[in-house]
């Protein structure tokens, strides 16, 4: 089985006009801050807010009329879910999905809210995908799968067309790698449009799927992890899509969790747009490898933006703690009236914010006249805190970060 140029360019004339005609811009401070020439595709400004959409609509498509009657079932963490239940719901087809236990309660919402029958089950996607297989024989459905599946990687290629009509001389696009349809779409147009151009996997370094596969592991039956990219999070690659993707592919590389984070931050505060784990991918690579980037045209994805508040808060948080932004410290001093007026005026005269204190009279490591101080204070940045750490310790209380 064989994935064409001529069959995502069918699906590209096949969706026109049902998605949106996302903008591939270049980032001037993304520029500045990786090396590299930075253009980023905006995937996340799809209707369902993830590439996605482009597979199972070019799937859904092209279904006879007895099948789209029955209806469809798929397994997915989210995104896939979310724009099979859009457009399956504009086209009149009965969907169900089967969705991990672990998927953020924001996607199970939004697929419910399009229409799905949603059923949990499974501690990840093979484990839903299981229970997928078993329903779709009972029901007697149509299964949609998120990525081994040639009309779904076809679609998602058509996202190569578009950011190489935009910037015809790209000369790198860093891919995210879960399932491996995105990859084996995306490469197949990129390499027949722009022969030269490099294609690189990102994969998170706790699911290493595609890479285990090029080294002949096996890792359907490894144990549990948890990644903040979890629209990636996926133990075995497609078969299928392997096949097609491996022999595009000039380089996998293994992120760690703290440059998913990191590019989940930059994204929210240099291009103001909301990125899940696994859309921030691409920007991790670059982030992590710099070298490998550094002063080449590079197309980035934001393949999606479905991340739930709560995280993307705590995210941004401890972005904060990371550039030493916010850092708590940690002040003794004698046990008198005004010490903590004293250090907070010093604090205060400095430009920095106090959020927390805590006062701790009973530490067995502080003098019996003495009292112990943690406060958490905000500041501009990293130099901003040094200055006030320096202030405290001018003035005769020398604080430790804690």
């Amino acid at each position: 089985m064989t994935l064409a140029f001529d069959d995502i360019l069918a699906a590209h004339a096949r969706v026109k006009g049902h998605i949106e005609r996302t903008p591939c811009r270049r980032s001037r401070t993304l520029s500045e801050i990786t090396g590299a020439e930075v253009w980023v595709k905006f995937e996340n400004l799809q209707f369902t807010a993830a590439y996605k959409e482009r597979g199972a609509l070019n799937r859904l498509l092209q279904l006879g009329e007895n099948v789209r009657k029955r209806g469809v079932i798929a397994a997915s963490a989210g995104n896939h879910s979310q724009g099979l239940a859009y457009h399956a719901a504009r086209l009149g087809i009965p969907v169900t999905i089967v969705m991990p236990k672990a998927t953020p309660f924001m996607k199970v919402q939004q697929t419910r809210a399009h229409g799905a029958e949603v059923v949990i089950d499974g501690d990840g996607f093979d484990e839903a995908a299981a229970t997928a297989d078993r329903l779709c024989a009972e029901r007697e459905l149509t299964y949609v799968h998120p990525f081994n599946d040639l009309d779904v990687m076809a679609g998602q290629g058509t996202v190569a067309i578009e950011m190489l009509e935009d910037v015809p001389d790209l000369e790198v696009m860093p891919i995210p790698i879960g399932g491996g349809g995105l990859i084996a779409g995306m490469a197949t147009a990129a390499k027949h449009i722009r022969p030269e151009i490099q294609i690189v996997g990102v994969e998170p370094a706790i699911f290493p799927s595609f890479t285990a596969k090029m080294r002949g592991v096996d890792t359907a039956r490894s144990g549990s992890a948890s990644t903040i990219a979890e629209g990636i999070a996926v133990k075995e690659v497609g078969d299928i899509s392997y096949a097609v993707a491996r022999p595009l592919i000039d380089e996998v590389l293994l992120i760690e969790e703290p440059y998913f984070e990191r590019g989940i931050a930059l994204y929210c505060n240099v291009e103001k747009t909301v990125v899940e784990g696994a859309g921030a991918a691409s920007l991790a690579a670059l982030l992590a490898y710099p070298d490998k980037f550094r002063g080449k045209k590079c197309g980035l994805v934001i393949t999606g933006g479905n991340i739930d508040t709560r995280l993307l808060a705590s995210v941004l948080t401890r972005e904060l703690v990371r550039e030493s932004r916010i850092v708590s410290l940690r002040v003794i001093g004698d046990d008198r009236p005004g010490l903590l007026a004293n250090v907070s005026a010093i604090i205060g005269q400095m430009g920095a914010n106090i959020i927390e204190v805590a006062h701790n009279r009973l530490a067995l490591d502080v003098p019996a006249k003495g009292a112990e101080f943690d406060l958490m204070i905000e500041t501009r940045d990293r130099q901003h805190t040094h200055e006030v750490m320096d202030a405290l310790r001018d003035r005769g209380y020398p604080p430790r970060v804690v």
